[in-house]
């Protein structure tokens, strides 16, 4: 394969990468990692290094248009950066020591459940009675823009989804994928914050997670310039068209195909890493 053919095919999956992670909040890793070591059979540490990458451009891309539109709860985010930056250091100290297979199989499994994710009932109702009394005195209440106009929200369980972002930080660090997944879910289930501003939050906060965990890929050099420069500008034609479809669109069908696929990509990276191939 000639490097002119191999650049535009990843440039081509980027932008399908960056345009899904944008539209689900999961992040451009969970398409990128398969892309690149089930077809291009790059080892999966370089692909990591690369989705890390990608996950930055992704998050700069899209959460720039999502804080000008006003749907990101940007003292949320940062309050919630404290626990997936911690985690996310913690995990790519684990991934630098862990067989491949392992880290395979351990992708795959994620996938998995990020795609039973994208598939539930979201939280779409805000919540107006104000229970938590830390999401008080640490301003994260707030609204966000909608077709029937300024919708407010109270957050609740703030120490829950703390916790559980952490758990999401480790998992990002260590597989490279933003776990956008486990931060919705805490944003969304946990603190029942609407699921427009938890996905676009999880996009705000995906890049300050994985710029933590591609410090020590960088410095271990798992960070392939060579792969990560078209996939950078993939990403980040992927993710300004996600931010302009999400505003006022319903992503029902794209889910359910997301889902599809992102299934079949799970299976296949199990099943090479039980046997060894990865």
């Amino acid at each position: 394969m000639s490097v002119l053919l191999f650049t535009l095919i990843l440039l081509v999956g980027a932008y399908a990468a960056g345009l899904l992670g944008s539209l689900t909040g999961l992040g451009g890793g969970v398409v990128l990692i398969p892309l690149l070591t089930l077809i291009f059979h790059v080892d999966i540490r370089y692909a990591i290094g690369c989705a890390l990458v990608a996950s930055i451009a992704t998050s700069s891309g899209s959460a720039a248009a999502y804080i000008k539109e006003g749907i990101t709860n940007i003292r949320i985010g940062m309050f919630l950066e404290i626990a997936t930056t911690t985690g996310a250091i913690i995990g790519a100290v684990i991934a630098v020591y862990t067989a491949t297979h392992v880290v395979a199989i351990l992708f795959g499994t994620v996938l998995l459940f990020s795609a039973a994710m994208s598939l539930r009932k979201k939280h779409e109702e805000a919540e107006t009675v104000e229970r938590s009394m830390l999401a008080r005195k640490l301003k994260l209440n707030s609204s966000y823009p909608s077709k029937e106009g300024i919708v407010e929200y109270k957050v609740q369980r703030v120490l829950g989804g703390y916790s559980l972002m952490t758990l999401a930080g480790i998992i990002s660090g260590l597989l490279g994928i933003g776990s956008g997944a486990l931060k919705v879910l805490a944003m969304d289930t946990v603190m029942r914050i609407p699921f427009k501003v938890s996905t676009t939050t999880s996009n705000f906060m995906i890049g300050v997670t994985a710029a933590a965990s591609a410090v020590v890929y960088l410095q271990r050099g798992y960070i392939d310039p060579a792969l990560a420069m078209p996939v950078v500008i993939g990403v980040l034609g992927g993710a300004f068209t996600g931010s302009k479809i999400l505003v006022g669109a319903s992503t029902k069908r794209l889910r359910l195909l997301f889902s599809v696929i992102i299934t079949f990509l799970a299976l296949e990276m199990i099943y090479n890493g039980l046997t060894g191939k990865l």
